[in-house]
């Protein structure tokens, strides 16, 4: 896919792996159009992270949790920029048992309505730009939750509703593959513990114990937590050099989910 003058629409991009795969993208000569709701202190960092390319991005402001508004927002986008040819749909918000603790209908509400329900509305009203363009991409960003749910280390990091939330995600991802074809593709990408993405750099990574990182890491075939730039090349991968992939699911945990279980020695046998 020829990257130079497309134009991609990330969402969760004020800081962290939104924020990361945006600049890639705008290093890459994609225009982008950046969104976000809150964590408006991150926005110096933001704008100095894409010092040198002012000309490539442009901030957009929206509660995705408002239908209505993202349907306001795909238009700004294609007002702005006449296009749209990439959705990175990184909506989500997760909370962790070790912060929250015990459920409230406030949180449900919160993770059900960003992780799950803008993740369906955003490529709904993005589809019908994707497909015109002849060559769309949408990525949807998910979480290991959706397999692992609230147990061995991960108990105190991944919430019920979040986990269920996460396993319907790749329900639509195979979905909107056979809605986009063959003009748009859409695959997702499915993260373990990644720093700013229950890992390092979160508040809920500071509050567990060195054992219980430990365990985490232990329970990891590859020992670490996994980086912004592992996610940013896996996107890369997808937009430039998977042209026939679609409606996979790439799973970026370094081995979390295969832990926890070991390989015997190959036994002698009797014949």
């Amino acid at each position: 896919m020829n990257l130079d003058n497309s134009v991609a629409l990330v969402l969760g991009a004020i800081k962290g792996i939104g924020r990361g795969i945006g600049l890639a993208l705008a290093q890459k000569g994609v225009r982008v159009a950046l969104n976000y709701f809150d964590w408006e202190n991150h926005l110096d960092d933001l704008k100095q992270a894409f010092s040198g390319f002012e000309d490539r991005y442009r901030l957009f402001q929206t509660d995705l949790r408002n239908p209505r508004r993202i349907k306001d927002l795909i238009q700004e986008v294609v007002r702005q920029y006449g296009r749209l040819d990439i959705l990175i749909n990184n909506i989500e918000r997760g909370g962790w048992p070790i912060v929250h603790g015990p459920y409230v209908e406030s949180q449900w509400e919160l993770e059900m309505a960003t992780t799950l329900q803008a993740k369906w509305w955003i490529c709904d009203a993005a589809m019908p730009h994707l497909k015109a363009s002849g060559n769309g991409v949408v990525i949807n960003l998910s979480s290991i939750a959706g397999i692992v749910g609230r147990s061995g280390p991960a108990s105190l990091i991944f919430n019920d509703g979040y986990a269920a939330a996460n396993r319907a995600v790749s329900s639509f991802t195979e979905m909107w593959a056979r809605i986009g074809a063959p003009e748009a593709r859409v695959n997702e990408i499915m993260l373990g513990f990644i720093e700013s993405r229950h890992a390092e750099g979160t508040r809920g990574w500071g509050l567990l114990t060195d054992d219980q990182k430990q365990a985490v890491c232990d329970h990891t075939l590859l020992g670490r937590t996994g980086t912004i730039s592992d996610v940013v090349k896996s996107v890369l991968f997808l937009i430039e050099d998977a042209p026939f992939m679609t409606g996979s699911v790439i799973r970026l945990d370094g081995g979390y989910v295969l832990g926890g279980e070991t390989v015997l020695p190959m036994p002698k046998g009797v014949v």
